[in-house]
Parts: structure tokens; sequence; C-alpha cells
């Protein structure tokens, strides 16, 4: 069973790299990963934004290794920034993790994390058939 991407022409094409919907089929095995931040295992935070999203996508790639998917099971990332200037940088590490997997895609800008030092959080939900 595969993951069916939709882009249905009556509405306006994604304005990034994601698909406006993804369908699942009925039978299959869904992980729900919460919200990852850029702790690195060592348990400290990394420096700056483009160091904390980068070890962010890699403890969400852990976790989907883990239940033993990849990024191609992605069914829908919600992404969470505190300041909207860091979106460019924020496109090329999720370029990196993502290549050329579309999956459906939230971005919100908000004041604060559960910490003033973190800057950027992401979470997501998996699905394989």
């Amino acid at each position: 069973m595969t993951l069916q991407k939709l882009n249905p022409s009556g509405i306006a094409a994604p304005m990034g790299a994601y698909s406006q919907g993804i369908l699942a089929p009925a039978a299959g095995e869904w992980l729900h990963i919460s919200g990852q931040i850029g702790v690195q295992p060592d348990g400290t935070l990394a420096a700056g934004f483009a160091a904390q999203a980068k070890v962010a996508w890699e403890n969400l790639v852990g976790i989907l290794e883990a239940a033993n998917m990849d990024v191609s099971h992605l069914v829908k990332v919600t992404t969470y920034l505190v300041d909207g200037d860091h979106l460019k940088e924020l496109n090329a590490v999720r370029s990196a993790f993502l290549g050329s997997e579309r999956p459906a895609s939230t971005l919100v800008v908000v004041r604060q994390l559960a910490r003033s030092e973190w800057l950027f959080e992401v979470e997501a939900v998996a699905y394989r058939g």
C-alpha cells in the first residue's frame, strides 16, 4: 500500500515543498512523532537556528528509523519557528532531509516555544502500509 499525494487542480498549487493532502489506506501502521527540538544526544542544545533545526530533523529521522521507516513514510509535518526570518535557513535544512518527498505540511511562527532558548520544533505523522 502506498500513500497518495493530493494536489488537486481546482485549488492553488502548494507554495513550497509539500503536498496539499496525503491519502493513506486504512490498514497499516501509524507513527506519531512528538515535537523534536535541537537537543543533541548528550543533552546539550545546538547553537543557533540552523544547527537546532538540523539536530531536530536528525532526531525525527532517528525515530522514523527506530520504527523501520524513512522520510518517504511521512504523511504530515508541522514546523514551529520563533522567527520568520529563519525561513530561508529552514528550507535548506528541510530540503537536505526530505529531498524530493512532499508530505502535507504546516508552518507556524510563534512568539516562543516551551523554553526561550529553543528556536525550532518539528513534529510529524508517518504511515507504513
